[in-house]
């Protein structure tokens, strides 16, 4: 289990550090595709990367659904998500010293999530964040059932964690990851903290959403 919690606290630190980073850094010269493409190549790497040790959740909604699927124990999960939290919290420290040092931050909120008119407030940011979660989550279980190839998987999963961020960085920044979401708030303070509670509980909520998906179209076994 150590090496399994290593691995999560490693692999959510690059997330939060590479694909936050982006943001961060270079937003205003990459786009918002940029960026998305930034999040779903450094899960597709370490999918492959730490996949076989701890099947790189590196998001507490995912390590929920796998939870509420019978795919791990709640004590295992329970662990994980306090790994990962902590990994992106180390992670969004490493940024917020580097724009302390001089880093122009071009997101002007060091990557932290957040809703606005631009989403219906809060109402329709809670919908987007759940929905995007769900379907992310959903791709997560269906294609790590068995039968699937692994190189598939870890295309899949990248493929579909950039598709959220297509549509959910010009809305909300894009969570679809609690602990995604608290590194950066927690270092960025003010409404970034205030808002945190949203993309806390809405991908959570999607998570659970994603199983019961996942319930009703996974495939059988033969026979």
């Amino acid at each position: 289990m150590a090496r399994k919690l290593v691995a999560e606290v490693v692999g959510t630190f690059a997330l939060v550090f590479l694909a936050v980073g982006a943001a961060v850094t270079g937003i205003q010269d990459l786009g918002g595709v940029g960026v998305a493409l930034g999040f779903g190549l450094v899960l597709t790497f370490l999918v492959f990367a730490i996949g076989p040790v701890s099947g790189a959740h590196v998001n507490p909604a995912v390590t929920l659904a796998m939870m509420v699927g019978r795919k791990m124990s709640p004590k295992d999960g329970l662990s994980y998500m306090g790994a990962q939290v902590a990994g992106a919290i180390a992670g969004a420290f490493l940024l917020w010293l580097l724009v302390r040092q001089g880093v122009v931050d071009q997101t002007g909120g060091l990557g932290a999530n957040s809703y606005g008119p631009a989403t219906g407030g809060a109402v329709g940011a809670f919908i987007l964040e759940t929905t995007l979660t769900a379907l992310f989550v959903m791709v997560i279980l269906l294609v790590t059932e068995k039968g699937v190839p692994p190189v598939g998987t870890g295309l899949a999963i990248g493929a579909a964690l950039t598709a959220c961020h297509l549509v959910g960085v010009p809305l909300t920044g894009t969570s679809v990851n609690p602990a995604r979401s608290i590194g950066p708030a927690l270092f960025q303070g003010g409404d970034a903290i205030n808002q945190l509670w949203l993309f806390i509980l809405a991908p959570l909520l999607g998570g659970l959403v994603a199983v019961a998906v996942w319930r009703l179209i996974r495939p059988r076994p033969a026979g």
